[in-house]
This record gives structure tokens, sequence and C-alpha cells, in this order.
């Protein structure tokens, strides 16, 4: 654990890393609790229509040895695939926790996935084994012809023909198991990547990753645990975000977690349930924080007892950072990772480590820096790719079945991450934006992040994305794809007054000489913008004007 300091120097000096020979994700975060402090409250499920459900740490442990007896005695054995379609709720994390055990190999799905995602997924990890809910039913019939590899699909929601019942498998199955003895280094889950750059890869990692994540997540949390925490994300528990930035670390840290699932994002909806459970702790991604600026004067209109809030997963921008600590009177700690490799990066208020503008300093134990592409390291101020050095307990083991994508990832022993940034005279880093997210425009080199951070200081923009669109002058002009906010008028005027807006803001060269309204943004389920297809979407219009 990292020990909490009032300053960076201190907390690098502080920390080194503590990984046993023999390590298991479920014993940690369940078993271990089970024993020590039986009482404790894990998990407390609100729903919209009914009461809550507290869930202590004995009745999520035994929920658990439960289902991975049920899970055993329906042939699911060690290194098996078993896939998770569901939402945030205490089932998906007893199926998660009986995965473990068994010394099966998780792999989450995110509730909104189509059928091409959902089986493009199932067939690839070879999942023997799925657990959805009705909603995740209606979708895998209509697939699991195209999945034979798929042998069993239980439901928390009851049996079907072919279906078993998640609730009657746990009622006949007996509430004490042997965990599996597992190694840091044995597989735990696969975690697709987002698909922002290409075909989504499956991320195997070790069990070891939620050790790895430890000291990041503690940082962006104000070195979470303290008496009276509570955490709670909007995240999908079906992403590294929802998982491993929230959920697990906090069971790992004795930290009961609010479990809500939305149909979708509502911000209001959001403000009231941290107001009603007394959320502490909270995770919560660029996008929705983005989001919550909607709102109008949260902190006077609801009774918040936030503490500390990270975010993650796209960058944060100085606006977003702004609002945030005038409206709420403490800084959003921003962290940096990849599917492959998270929380490496972070920031951290109580240790005066917060910048805005800034995605934080190098996490004690993880050896972060900019680099050519040759792996030399840059001298500050210098822009260049963002790299993590291996070893690394938080960094992935593989690429499922891809051993050559698997090389292509590193440089040496540098691992890259394909994001472009730079470090500054302080040691914070800046991120720029990912390579083929990177405008090239009159030799300029452009990251689209400055300009949608400038974007959204506009009063008539709810939401924005700036790529590359193919221009013979200057190489590529800058084109923004912007949501307005409700009531705003779309049209020339609008455009123009956009335009003017971010030319006395930024550069000369960075404005967009391009703007379309657009209702919505390509998102993937992970809340970030897949600016390749608006990309595509550029480049097509140049083509059919050839």
């Amino acid at each position: 654990m990292l020990q909490a300091a009032g300053d960076y120097e201190t907390l690098l000096a502080n920390f080194s890393w503590q990984i046993p020979e023999n390590y298991n994700i479920a014993q940690s975060v369940s078993d271990r609790w089970a024993a020590q402090d039986p009482d404790r409250l894990s998990i407390r499920h609100v729903r919209d229509d009914g009461p809550s459900e507290n869930w202590s740490h004995r009745a999520l442990s035994q929920a658990a040895n439960r289902f991975a007896n049920a899970l055993k005695a329906k042939g699911v054995v060690r290194g098996d695939r078993v896939a998770l379609l569901l939402p945030q709720a205490p089932q998906t994390a007893i199926a998660h926790l009986a995965i473990y055990k068994l010394g099966a190999i998780a792999v989450p799905l995110a509730a909104l996935f189509g059928l091409e995602a959902l089986k493009y997924r199932l067939s690839n990890s070879g999942a023997k084994a799925l657990i959805t809910d009705l909603a995740g039913l209606a979708k895998v019939t209509e697939i699991r012809d195209d999945v034979p590899g798929l042998q069993l699909v239980i439901s928390v929601d009851g049996a079907d023909s072919d279906v078993l019942a998640f609730d009657a498998l746990l009622e006949a199955a007996v509430d004490s198991f042997e965990t599996t003895r597992t190694s840091p280094d044995d597989p735990a889950m696969m975690i697709y990547t987002s698909g922002t750059t290409g075909q989504p890869k499956g991320v195997l990692h070790g069990h070891r990753v939620l050790l790895g994540h430890l000291p990041g997540i503690q940082m962006s949390q104000n070195f979470m645990p303290r008496q009276g925490d509570l955490l709670w994300t909007p995240s999908d528990w079906a992403w590294a975000g929802g998982l491993l930035n929230a959920l697990f670390p906090a069971l790992h840290l004795g930290v009961p977690v609010v479990s809500f699932s939305f149909r979708k994002f509502d911000p209001e909806r959001a403000f009231q349930l941290m107001q009603d459970e007394g959320v502490r702790n909270a995770f919560i991604p660029p996008t929705a924080l983005k989001m919550l600026r909607a709102v109008d004067r949260p902190a006077q209109r609801f009774d918040l007892s936030l503490h500390s809030v990270g975010s993650a997963g796209e960058m944060l921008g100085r606006e977003t950072y702004d609002w945030f600590a005038e409206e709420f009177g403490f800084q959003v700690n921003e962290f940096y990772g990849q599917t492959e490799c998270n929380a490496v990066l972070g920031s951290c208020a109580e240790a005066g480590v917060s910048r805005s503008g800034a995605i934080g300093k190098p996490v004690p134990g993880h050896e972060v820096a900019i680099i050519d592409d040759e792996g030399n390291v840059l001298p500050p101020e210098t822009l260049g790719q963002i790299a993590v050095k291996r070893p690394d307990p938080v960094m992935f083991l593989e690429y499922w079945d891809k051993p050559e994508a698997t090389a292509e990832k590193f440089i040496g022993d540098w691992m890259v991450t394909n994001d472009q940034g730079l470090k500054d005279d302080d040691g914070y880093v800046h991120f720029v934006g990912r390579d083929d997210d990177v405008i090239t425009s009159a030799s300029y080199r452009i990251g689209p992040g400055e300009i949608e951070d400038c974007l959204l200081t506009h009063p008539a923009i709810a939401l924005s994305a700036a790529v590359g669109k193919p221009d013979p002058l200057r190489t590529e002009i800058v084109k923004a794809y912007v949501v307005l906010r409700q009531g705003m008028t779309a049209g020339p005027e609008m455009k123009e007054d956009i335009r003017s807006f971010v030319r006395q803001r930024l550069s000369a060269h960075e404005y967009p000489r391009e703007i379309e309204f657009v209702d919505e943004l390509p998102m993937t389920t992970t809340g970030k913008v897949i600016r390749r297809k608006l990309r595509d979407k550029a480049r097509a219009e140049v083509d059919a004007k050839a």
C-alpha cells in the first residue's frame, strides 16, 4: 500500500513493491475480509425500483464459493475463459470472484455491445461459459449458433430451455470452496481494448494486475482508505476503469462500493445518488465529468460528501479541471494508463501533485518516460511517445493469440502506448493525443485535446471532437464535430462564432476551419470518442469530391 505523504518525493522514497509468491484476486478482495471482518460492508446495491441491498464480505464470499462450486460442477476448469455480460450488480462481483477462485479467466463484456461486437469477443476469446441477464440473453440467443465454443449460458434473471438460472445454481451448491493456488503471473482476466484504432485485442492480465493498480488508485483517491470512505463509479464494470480503477481496489482496501446500473447516464441522477448514499470517493471518467458540468450549481443544490474524485480514460482538460475545483473546492485527480498498463501516471492533490492541463507524474513503482522511435528517453519539453518500462506488476501478459502484436508493443524494454506527450521541467506529463489523432497542418503537429478543451469553454457547446481532414495545401486542416447544448441553434452564424472564439484563444493554425454539427459523437462503451470514425468520415468527404 501507498503511505500517505505531503509531497511527491516522500511518496517515491517510501514505496516499494511487495508481490507475494502466491496471489489470487478473490482471496485478496473477498476471502481475506470474510475471515477478518465478516460483517464489514462490501457492496451496497441501489435500485430504482426497490430497496437497496447491503452485502457483507461474509455474504459476498459465501456466494462466490457457491458459484465457484456450481461452475466447477458444470465443467469449468482452470484456464477456461468465462464471459460476463452484466451491469453493475452484486452478481457481477460474485461471478468474477468465483472465476478467479477456479483459476479460470474472466472476460468482461459491456452491456452496450451489439451483436457483431459480442460475437467477435466470444469467438476470439474461446469463451466456454457466459453469465448474463435478460437483456444480454436476447442478444446472445441470436448469435449462439455462430459461437460453437460457448457450452454454458447462465442467466441472473432465471432459466430458459438451454439456459441455467444463476440463483438456482447458488442454492444447490455449498458455500465453502478452496480457492485455487495461483501465482501473480497466472492469467486472471482478459479485457478487450476499446477499438479506437482498429479491431479490439484481448489484453490478458495476471492476478498481479490488481496489486499493480493500488498505488495509482490510492493517489487518485487521496490516500484511500480512510474512515467512512465509500466509493462509486458510473463506469461499467466490464472494462478496466470500472473493475480496476474502482471495484477491486476498493474491496481490496476494505472500502465498500455503491453499485447502480444506469440505463443511460443521467447527470442529475448521478448527483442525487452521490448525495443519498453519502459517496466520499468516486472514479468519474472525463466524458461523464463534462456531462456533469451541464447540471446547474450542483455544489449548492446537492449535499455532497465527496472527498476525492479520480478521472482517467481520456484527457480531462483545463476547462473541466478548473470548473471542478471552482465548483467543489478541491481538485479532481487525473491519472493515466491503458488497458495494457494502467494507472502509471497520476495526480494527488493532498501530496501536492496537481496541475491543470497535466495528467500527473509517474506513480511510485512505475518507470514512465517520453521516448523517441528508437527508445531513447527525450529531454523535458520535447514531444514524443509515452512509454512504460518493464517489468511492471500492472503490465499485461500478452495480447490473446497475437504474439506479433505483443512484440510490436515494445521497443526494447519500453512498452509503447502510441500516445504522444511531453514532460515539463517540473516532471508533469502532458497528454497531446494518440499517434493517429495528432493533426499535421502546415508543418505544425496539433493535439486534438487542446482544441476540444477550448471548444468546451464555448457556452453553446456540450461536446466536441477535433480531427485532421486531408487538405492539398496544408496536408490537413482541423475539422471539429460539435454537439450543441439544448436550445442552441446550429447554422452559419454559430459556426463563425465558434471559429472566432477558438482563433482568439489558441494559435491561428489551431482553429477549426470546418465545423459540422452532429447530434452525438461516436463513442466506445467506455466513453471514449472514436476519432477514427470521424477521420474516416472527413476523408470520405474529400474522396467524394475528387
